[in-house]
């Protein structure tokens, strides 16, 4: 094998190392936007945004909104980053 092609398999270990990387925080981020805007109830001392609750403000909606779509951005732009990473190798 030439240099590009071993270079062309190192990539891909890297891309998929990152990929498994991202899976793993999947669950600890949904864990922590479920526990920003979810109110248990349970401690006085808990600040969550209560997105729950209807007589909210709009700013408290709005921030329940953007947490809420964090995750999916804050993953999607690591998986779009992978697929960055192999196809640059893989194209050039």
């Amino acid at each position: 094998m030439n240099n590009k092609g071993q270079v062309m398999f190192f990539t891909l270990m890297i891309g998929i190392a990152v990929l498994v990387f991202v899976m793993a925080l999947a669950f600890p981020v949904k864990e922590a936007v479920d526990n920003t805007t979810n109110y248990s109830g349970n401690s006085s001392s808990t600040q969550t945004l209560d997105c729950n609750n209807d007589s909210i403000s709009i700013f408290n909606k709005g921030a329940c909104i953007v947490s809420d779509i964090s995750m999916f951005y804050f993953i999607g732009g690591l998986i779009f980053m992978v697929g960055g990473i192999v196809a640059a190798k893989v194209l050039l």
